[in-house]
């Protein structure tokens, strides 16, 4: 009963809040993520990711994509920055004879960079598993119940990403592409593995320090758990991964 009307209250407020934001219109390549409550985590998956506990966040733009060669290369022109990792290897489809394919070879800080350059930020882990259940409660990943290949480009044996930009599957209810494979995709927040046990209960931003960052949606090369919506996982902030992406968010105003 009690859950019943804490849910009940959450679904009140997230309703007035996404009427307060329905008239906004999302930046070019970003969607709208209306505000609310959800589930996060699971108790049926890695310890790391328990327990499920409530949270309520803000209403926000996301990407609807995972940031491409192309849109990276432009970041990298006009700022000096270097070229990621794996620049120009086919292999890994990088560099701009694959323009909208994930760019991949950036580490958390780059992707930081790149956020601050467009405007944007990353996304806080809570953001993004919220945006990836895209208002499922009980779902494992962004498509469903059970893993499958004709939706997400996870477990390629072709060692190889997919393009961003031509809908090689289908979005989610949120209109976001790849929150399931492709590319791994950096977050904000520092890792640790007993956050879910402290976590606030509204706009979780994660640990104030650590020695790891969190990735989630995992990629090309993963197995089917590492990408679920709830699946955590976690390298230093300047380790590049040849199948490790991100995308940005951006608040509402």
């Amino acid at each position: 009963m009690k859950r019943f009307i804490f849910t009940s209250i959450f679904l009140l407020i997230a309703g007035w809040v996404t009427a307060q934001v329905s008239q906004e219109t999302a930046p070019e390549g970003m969607a709208l993520i209306p505000g609310g409550t959800f589930y996060m985590g699971s108790n049926d998956h890695q310890r790391i990711a328990q327990p499920k506990h409530p949270v309520t966040l803000n209403p926000f733009y996301m990407d609807t994509h995972e940031v491409s060669n192309q849109e990276y290369h432009q970041f990298c022109m006009s700022t000096g920055h270097e070229l990621p990792e794996f620049w120009g290897m086919d292999i890994y489809k990088s560099g701009l004879n694959y323009p909208d394919h994930p760019v991949v070879g950036v580490s958390q800080f780059n992707a930081t960079e790149y956020a601050d350059w467009a405007g944007k930020r990353l996304p806080t882990e809570a953001e993004w598993e919220y945006a990836a259940r895209a208002g499922i409660e009980d779902i494992s990943f962004p498509y469903g119940q059970n893993a499958d290949q004709s939706q997400a480009r996870f477990n390629d044996p072709l060692a190889e990403t997919g393009p961003v930009k031509t809908a090689s599957y289908s979005p989610n209810n949120f209109g976001l592409y790849d929150m399931s494979g492709n590319a791994w995709e950096w977050v904000s927040d520092w890792f640790s593995e007993e956050y879910y046990q402290e976590s606030p209960a509204a706009n979780p931003t994660g640990p104030a320090q650590g020695s790891f960052r969190v990735l989630r949606g995992g990629g090309w090369h993963s197995g089917p758990g590492c990408t679920s919506v709830h699946h955590r996982n976690a390298l230093p902030t300047h380790w590049v991964d040849m199948a490790g992406g991100f995308r940005c968010v951006k608040d509402v105003n």
